[in-house]
């Protein structure tokens, strides 16, 4: 059974590398910012 695990690991990890050359690596979206109010002091 190790053998089988090992076999799919590396098979996954050779499908990664295919979908990275096609596609490009995964991209993470820069998380978006959210603008907090702020109270500016009088003069």
């Amino acid at each position: 059974m190790d053998y089988i695990e090992k076999a799919l690991e590396k098979l996954r990890e050779w499908i990664d590398g295919i979908i990275d050359a096609l596609l490009g690596p995964e991209t993470q979206h820069e998380p978006e910012l959210i603008p907090i109010p702020v109270k500016e002091p009088r003069r």
